[in-house]
């Protein structure tokens, strides 16, 4: 019966991705979904940015071994993000009407700068997506008799397939049924779980004194500075990313975009605490599942739950992988033609345009199954991916937003100076202090200095 279910759902994906790919015919409906999104689809498909596997294998696990400060930043930084996309950025972001961060990069810097933001986002993506391809390849190894290598490729191929078909209206609308099924399915299993547990007020006071603790207990400044990190990381981070900014401008509107944003930060926060909830309690029940890693939630349905509640429970967590890792593909693709490609195309018109996007989500795609392949580790391929937009891209568009005095050379000194002092610190000379600490000191100083060094030149006067 599971696997019937699975391969069910896995062609009602394909099936809405056919018929989505009758309202792409330019290349902003492929991106944007024609910038047309009312406030619930657009509102749904914002919320499915981040919500893969971090936020349901990743975070419970930290959640049940380190208490509310190893969530800080997923998923509370993450709903962060979304809330101050839609606060502050949305409506500014989407009057410019551009289809990516690179092309706003370009109207603000020029060229070199819109090429050099999409070299450093694209690769960025790579660690994100092949993390949520893992994950799904593990779910489709649970419930299919193929292996995890066989999993990641199948789903994939899935999501590609959709994606290739219809753009960001298949995600859109996928997203919108997709959610709808995490809700209930963890709704359910969480409510399941409640009706079990005994006495949950007693699991609570059994924890550790610092279990619950919001702010750190050591009042050290690296303390401090590590638990700001773990907030900005993507609360910040996210909000240069094109994947946060397409899903906000496929909006019909500015009002809609922000309302969207803003709605969909509060409803991740919301829905984020069920799978927290769901481990705490499954380990509180069933104390075994503390030594599962990121499967804990998966093991404790398929072990502990009836068939109804496990096809439920796996329909959800496909469907936040399928979400997540669309979008995700989608992406770094549409930077990779639009800023990349076209730039060096002979006449590009926006049919050939769309036409390099949609090859450049095969070639975003092949790559990643290859990463997923050989890297099996959700949270290393993640954290990799995380702070590139903070040390390097963050600073020079609120530069570009809000001073006037920014500078091209500015733009490029700061995204350039960030990652590579970032990488340094990351990489090569780790240090106690987290390492975007010092991306974004010497993104801040390449900023000033390029643009004190270098200013804008005085318009002339007519």
């Amino acid at each position: 019966m599971l696997i019937a279910f699975v391969l069910f759902y896995l062609a009602l994906n394909l099936a809405v991705g056919w018929w989505a790919s009758k309202k792409v015919h330019t290349t902003q409906d492929f991106v944007l979904a024609g910038r047309n999104l009312p406030f619930a689809l657009a509102a749904m498909v914002t919320f499915a940015t981040w919500f893969g596997s971090e936020t349901i294998l990743g975070a419970p696990r930290e959640f049940v071994h380190g208490g509310v400060m190893a969530i800080i930043e997923e998923p509370l930084g993450a709903a962060l993000g979304l809330i101050i996309a839609g606060g502050i950025y949305a409506r500014k972001l989407y009057a410019l009407q551009v289809l990516t961060f690179s092309d706003y990069f370009r109207q603000r810097f020029g060229s070199f700068s819109e090429k050099l933001s999409a070299v450093v986002m694209v690769p960025s993506y790579f660690g994100w997506i092949s993390a949520q391809l893992v994950a799904l390849g593990l779910t489709l190894h649970l419930l299919l008799p193929i292996s995890t290598e066989w999993g990641i490729v199948l789903g994939a191929l899935l999501v590609m397939t959709y994606t290739l078909l219809g753009g960001m209206w298949s995600i859109s609308i996928t997203d919108f049924v997709h959610n709808i099924i995490l809700i209930l399915g963890l709704a359910f299993l969480c409510f399941l779980l409640f009706q079990q547990h005994p006495n949950l007020a007693a699991a609570v006071e059994k924890q550790p004194a610092d279990f619950f603790r919001f702010t750190p207990s050591d009042r050290d400044a690296v303390s401090w500075l590590k638990y700001l990190a773990a907030w900005i990381t993507i609360g910040l981070g996210s909000i240069p990313q094109q994947d946060i900014f397409q899903r906000v401008m496929s909006a019909k509107s500015a009002r809609v975009a922000s309302t969207a944003s803003f709605s969909a930060g509060i409803m991740y926060l919301s829905v984020a605490i069920l799978p927290l909830l769901i481990a705490f309690m499954g380990v509180s029940l069933y104390p075994s599942l503390m030594e599962e890693d990121m499967l804990l939630i998966p093991h404790l349905v398929m072990k502990f739950t009836p068939t109804s509640m496990q096809i439920l429970f796996l329909g959800a967590l496909l469907s936040a992988l399928l979400s997540t890792t669309s979008g995700a593909i989608l992406a770094p693709a549409s930077v990779l033609g639009e800023n990349l490609i076209k730039p060096y195309m002979c006449h590009p018109s926006d049919k050939k345009v769309l036409f390099m996007i949609r090859l450049s989500v095969i070639g975003v795609t092949m790559v990643c199954i290859y990463m997923a392949i050989k890297r099996q580790n959700i949270f290393e391929l993640v954290g990799e991916s995380s702070a590139f937009g903070l040390v390097s891209l963050f600073l020079p568009l609120n530069a570009g937003l809000w001073w006037k005095k920014a500078s091209p050379v500015g733009s490029h000194l700061s995204m350039i100076l960030g990652l590579v002092v970032w990488a340094y610190f990351q990489f090569i000379a780790p240090d106690a202090i987290p390492s975007i600490w010092f991306g974004l000191a010497a993104s801040l100083l390449g900023l000033l200095l390029g643009t004190y060094a270098w200013p804008n030149p005085p318009k002339a006067v007519e």
